[in-house]
């Protein structure tokens, strides 16, 4: 890999390339690589470039043409699972948890601006000066957050957050060491139950991942509506699925379909269950009323620390959306989920499932909170890695009906 000066080459190779071929974009891809092996071998004869390196540029200046320029390689790496760009200077990226800068950086500012800009054309999405953030996807994916100046005050800011090519599955988890396999068989007779189930955890914590992970064990015969802000879910298990995706507004200020609109929608739509990617306002309102109108087995995720911020976070999100006692929004909320599982990012970056509890009802005024499992940490090995395992409270399951239902015992 060539150090950070050496983009000086890559810069000038770039611009003879720019300078030499008319209408870049209408050449087939077959015949720009050869445009651009023809360049780096008569560059490579005066300057002796051993092969390896001869491969890597290459691929660098023909990605500054065709694909996300610096940030292909990246992208390419399955071994990375973050891409932070703070600004065309700046790119850091974490792999096995751990956050480390790499030394490439984008040609100038107009550069990054024009990646950015190709990423969300392709998924509809509009990002400017007077809509300076918005979330977007890859073709493979990958999660895209992108913020403008001014809002980023040192430039154009982009965060891809990667996924597996192919969906985990619950004994990956079990290799892991995030779930025990008691747990894991606990939680797959709940979804098959038709449990409501709502999946709680700070940042990066894996969330969406174990959203899959559940999404698997629903019945095939079973007709889905997903409902995201960008679709990630990768649901394979299910055939009659519906994905839906929310819009943002156009320039004009019209146009915006947001998850509230889709929930609602996707009640005509005879779901036997629906998904919500995340809730994060008011539509945590109609998640819940729709938990409550015969769509049991519905999943979802939100933000917080524990299982308790999370319930605190609902009723936030529930009195966005509608001035209703409180009383009455955790009356909802225990009506509507039965299950709440937190997932947390432990001080070595592992990801585990910290507890499954169970909610009883209100007593007092109070949410009451039947611990089924809990995360137990039994110490630490030399090299950092935490020791521990999610192991049983001691509690019976106290609400057991839909699993009678279901026939399971």
């Amino acid at each position: 890999m060539f150090s950070l000066i050496d983009e000086k080459i890559v810069k000038e190779l770039i611009q003879t390339l720019r300078e030499t071929l008319d209408l870049m974009h209408s050449i087939p891809n077959e015949e720009l690589l050869e445009y651009v092996e023809a360049a780096v071998f008569e560059y490579s004869r005066e300057n002796r470039l051993k092969s390896a390196e001869m491969k890597w540029l290459v691929e660098r200046i023909y990605h500054a043409f065709r694909g996300y320029d610096v940030l292909q390689p990246l992208i390419d790496d399955k071994s990375i699972t973050e891409i932070m760009v703070n600004n065309h200077k700046e790119i850091f990226i974490e792999r096995d948890g751990v956050v480390s800068q790499v030394g490439i950086r984008f040609e100038s500012q107009q550069k990054l601006e024009d990646i950015i800009q190709s990423i969300v054309s392709k998924v509809d999405r509009v990002v400017n000066e007077s809509s300076p953030i918005v979330d977007a996807r890859l073709h493979d994916g990958s999660r895209v957050n992108v913020v403008l100046p001014p809002i980023a005050l040192k430039g154009p800011v982009l965060t891809i957050r990667k996924f597996p090519e192919k969906p985990l599955a619950i004994e990956d988890l079990i290799e892991k060491g995030s779930i025990t396999g008691e747990a894991a068989a606990f939680l797959q007779d709940l979804v098959k139950a038709k449990y409501n189930i709502f999946i709680g955890g700070g940042t990066g914590s894996g969330k969406t991942t174990f959203l899959n992970v559940l999404s698997n064990f629903i019945p095939k015969t079973e007709r889905i509506i997903t409902i995201e802000d960008s679709a990630e879910l990768q649901i394979k298990s299910v055939p009659n699925l519906v994905s839906l995706e929310t819009r943002n507004a156009n320039t004009e200020g019209k146009g915006e379909i947001t998850i509230r609109d889709l929930i609602k929608a996707s009640l005509r739509m005879r779901p036997n269950r629906i998904i919500v990617g995340e809730v994060r306002g008011a539509e945590a309102l109609d998640m819940l009323q729709a938990m409550n109108t015969g769509h049991d087995g519905s999943l979802s995720t939100g933000h917080a620390n524990s299982t308790t911020d999370m319930l605190s976070r609902l009723e936030t999100m529930v009195l966005s959306g509608a001035s209703l006692p409180v009383e009455v929004i955790r009356k909802q909320i225990v009506s509507a989920v039965d299950i709440m599982v937190h997932l947390s990012r432990l001080r070595d970056h592992s990801r585990k499932i910290v507890s499954i509890s169970e909610l009883l009802g209100v007593e007092n005024g109070e949410i009451q909170v039947n611990p089924l499992y809990e995360f137990v940490e039994e110490g630490e090995s030399p090299t950092g890695k935490i020791n521990g395992r999610l192991l049983p409270t001691g509690n019976e399951l106290q609400s057991t009906v839909k699993l009678k239902l279901a026939g399971i015992r």
